[in-house]
């Protein structure tokens, strides 16, 4: 059946009789005590957790807090991977009053010194050792933290540490509070209020140092109340948490929604295992950002190489008739009886077992956000039957603005605007929303948080379009549009989303502001280029040289071709290089999403860029 409903009116927001978060999630433990909320994968099993053990396990946390001093309106941060221990954690701490607040695991010492000291955290979980080793690289740096607590005690028994505790002796510590409390608990959760600031979310600092986005329990509720509108959620949908929780996008779906809605929430044993995990849990829906959706296609593309000449011809044909149904489903058309009964034959003998292959036979819907992505990609899932839409928002509107339906969209589009949610386009073509999912603002940081809200609308920094049915187009960030040295303003997403939609370019970074043609620096796909290289007896030793090789360097001028075909003169990419090192979330060069950052990309790789245009 489908979850409950809400109101979303300014004035009122409620979310099944709740309108904070902590008072929906202990209705949820309370009222669905028995029921599965999520699931985890211990020794190759998959292990149910209820939502007794969930509220119990997140109340202890939050009671042993509250034990060690944790008033109303500090903040607690956690430094892990996405785990029910995250979850545990944060929920805990925001029944208890306080504001939790995300780090990236990729995250190095120095910006954890910074958002620890910019947030004045209280209280600090960590995931194992090697994020420990982080804390205690800036110990002496952050004065507020009283104390931190260690999740995993592998290779850490015999540590000691007066600043450190661990995740057993906080659960423990919060029973005992709990006894000798008993009224506490409830007394914090009835005390929250629509403007609390439960959440913390820290920009990815790709301008400048990361900015902590205060995000409200209105803004949350409010957004809860939306999504069924555009996304159907039911009860006991199960779903796949892997996407770092410190994201919105990863908060709204895997927390947000699912307490909402009562879905299942089963938890990816590592970022490596994600493709594995999909297959095995088989998820209702999923949102990904679109590395991961293009990931999957090119792990797709790589296994027809080796299939037979039969089965290569097959899959031909039947992607054929599926894009066919796609283009019918895209323009609103009905497919003649010929069509269905092809597309039922090719769903037998060969899509259906690639949606099979991929994980996603039960899903009725996926979405894809946080980045822009190849139109071309969303017609190839189309093709097999995958309901693709994509969003559109950002962390300072708590996740969504538009959305496509699976009912009823536009490729291409990000969709239209969320029930009591407006959008419009400024004068200079910059997307404006405003509704009370829009956040309170930037911690600390009251200058840019009056540039960002103005008279209620904020400025998202990304231009765009609006068609006469509503349907937003999102150009590019206002930051990154190319104007060359012949005046000529190009919109560098678009070229590189096709780029990306190549199984052998994992990304792509257009250059050419103030330069007399455009080139590209390319981050080649490491699986598909290598298998590439073994097929074709290509000699490589280690990365480097693989970019280097001759025949690599044909491959990916070949599909930079086969793009140019649909851009006018001027937009080409006349040049390109590649990346010769592989790049890896730590990285400097990669946002914690994995999408690469134009401005430092831009700045650190100068020399490679100015041997394009010398050679010209």
């Amino acid at each position: 059946m489908d979850g409950p409903t809400g109101t979303a009116t300014p004035e009122s927001i409620v979310f099944d009789g709740c309108d904070t978060l902590p008072g929906l999630f202990r209705k949820r433990y309370t009222e669905e005590a028995g029921k599965v909320a999520m699931r985890e994968k211990d020794l190759g099993i998959w292990r149910s957790i209820s939502w007794a053990d969930y509220g119990e396990a997140a109340r202890n946390a939050g009671q042993g807090l509250m034990a060690m001093g944790l008033a109303r309106g500090e903040v607690v941060s956690i430094l892990s991977e996405t785990n029910k221990e995250w979850m545990f954690a944060d929920l805990g701490a925001i029944c208890a009053g306080a504001s939790s607040s995300g780090v990236y695991t990729t995250d190095s010492a120095k910006q954890l010194e910074y958002i620890v000291n910019d947030s004045s955290s209280a209280f600090l979980f960590v995931e194992n050792e090697e994020q420990l080793d982080k804390y205690l690289q800036v110990r002496d740096r952050v004065p507020t933290l009283r104390k931190v607590i260690i999740m995993d005690l592998e290779g850490l028994r015999d540590f000691d540490d007066p600043m450190t505790m661990s995740w057993d002796e906080l659960l423990e510590l919060g029973r005992q509070f709990g006894r000798d409390n008993p009224a506490a608990w409830d007394e914090r959760i009835d005390g929250s209020a629509p403007d609390d600031t439960p959440i913390l979310v820290y920009t990815s600092g790709t301008t400048g140092p990361p900015k902590g986005a205060m995000i409200s329990n209105r803004n949350v509720i409010f957004q809860v109340s939306n999504a069924n509108a555009m996304l159907h959620f039911r009860e006991g949908d199960n779903q796949l948490a892997f996407l770092p929780l410190c994201h919105i996008a990863e908060r709204g779906f895997s927390m947000f929604l699912s307490i909402a809605y009562k879905t299942v929430v089963n938890f990816a044993e590592s970022p490596e295992t994600v493709a594995e995990n999909v297959r095995e849990v088989a998820p209702h829906y999923l949102f990904a950002v679109p590395r991961v959706w293009e990931k999957f296609y090119s792990t797709f593309t790589i296994r027809m190489q080796d299939a037979t000449w039969t089965g290569k011809r097959l899959y031909d044909w039947a992607i054929g008739v599926g894009m066919r149904m796609a283009e019918h489903r895209i323009e609103g058309t009905a497919p003649g009886v010929r069509d269905r009964l092809l597309y039922a034959i090719a769903g037998f003998l060969v899509l259906n077992n690639v949606k099979t292959m991929i994980g996603l036979r039960r899903t009725r819907w996926t979405a894809t956000g946080a980045a822009p992505i190849s139109p071309d990609l969303i017609r190839w899932y189309l093709a097999l039957g995958i309901n693709m839409v994509e969003l559109y928002g950002q962390t300072e509107n708590t996740g969504v603005a538009t959305s496509n339906r699976p009912d009823e969209f536009k490729v291409g589009t990000v969709g239209l605007a969320l029930p009591n949610t407006e959008v419009k386009i400024s004068e200079r073509g910059e997307i404006l929303i405003k509704g009370p999912h829009v956040f309170k603002g930037y911690l600390n940081n009251p200058e840019k948080t009056a540039e960002t809200v103005v008279d209620g609308w904020l400025h998202t920094g990304d231009v765009g379009s609006v068609d006469n049915q509503g349907y937003f187009r999102i150009t590019d960030r206002i930051k990154d549009i190319i104007i060359t040295a012949g005046g000529k303003n190009v919109t560098p997403s678009e070229i590189e989303n096709q780029l990306k939609f190549s199984p052998y370019i994992a990304d792509a970074v257009i250059v050419g502001d103030q330069r007399k043609f455009l080139s590209c620096l390319v981050m080649i796909d490491e699986d598909t280029v290598m298998k590439f290289a073994q097929d074709n007896n290509v000699p490589f030793s280690n990365y480097a040289s693989l970019c280097r090789a001759d025949a690599v360097q044909r491959l990916i001028q070949a599909e930079i071709d086969t793009v140019n075909r649909d851009f006018a003169r001027v937009e080409q990419v006349k040049a390109f290089r590649l990346i010769e090192q592989v790049l890896m979330p730590e990285d400097d060069e990669l946002t914690p999403t994995m999408k690469l950052k134009r401005s430092f990309v831009s700045a650190k790789y100068k020399d490679l860029i100015d041997s394009m245009y010398e050679a010209a």
